[in-house]
């Protein structure tokens, strides 16, 4: 897709948003979380670390602070390391987000070369451009030079033949059912060879 085209693809879908401060780690909460992960009552998680029941009740009730050895003996019971002890998981809830884009019912956005249709855009803060593609081009003379853009790109061939460009690669050609995973970073540019215009299955990430 053209250069400035690309550009407003992404301005379009994707939407700003801070990352939340994270809160300090409550330890009692943590330990509770994981022995429940674990599957463990507080006497079988006791048993594990070695420790007295009472001493493991009044950590994951914030009424005392666990010794270093303390806190060994409870990382090696739930089989973590200590430091781990100290550290949120990366996702701790489940979003549960989810939206269906029926056939025809994504956001049209026309260009010279493409014809977008953008899917699944009720969604905010993607981390993905999910979009289908008729591709117009017949020629790499009608983009203003090579397309680059941050993050990582998946296409999929659905109909027709294609040819990708890239910048430090020989043009290759896809058909239905091929599919190509490039840096986007990379100048990159796809035509269709086809008699009919060739449609798409393109994923951008925004990371």
């Amino acid at each position: 897709m053209e250069k400035k085209d690309q550009k407003q693809l992404l301005e379009i879908v994707r939407h700003g948003g801070e990352k939340e401060g994270s809160e300090p780690l409550n330890l009692g909460q943590r330990v509770r979380d994981l022995r429940k992960g674990c599957g463990w009552t507080l006497e079988q998680a006791a048993q594990h670390a070695g420790l007295a029941r009472s001493t493991l009740s009044k950590i994951e009730n914030g009424q005392m602070s666990p010794t270093y050895e303390a806190l060994k003996k409870l990382a090696i019971g739930l089989g973590i390391s200590v430091p781990q002890l100290f550290t949120p998981p990366v996702n701790n809830q489940i979003s549960g987000r989810m939206v269906v884009t029926k056939t025809g019912q994504g956001t049209a956005h026309a260009t010279t070369t493409y014809e977008h249709e953008l899917l699944s855009e009720s969604l905010t803060k993607k981390r993905m451009i999910p979009y289908r593609t008729s591709v117009r081009a017949r020629s790499v003379e009608e983009f203003d030079g090579w397309v680059r853009h941050d993050g990582e790109e998946f296409l999929y061939v659905l109909t027709g033949i294609v040819r990708l460009y890239t910048e430090f690669y020989e043009p290759v050609e896809l058909r239905r059912g091929d599919s190509a995973y490039y840096d986007a970073t990379m100048g990159h540019n796809v035509i269709s060879t086809s008699q009919d215009d060739a449609t798409i299955l393109w994923v951008t990430s925004l990371d």
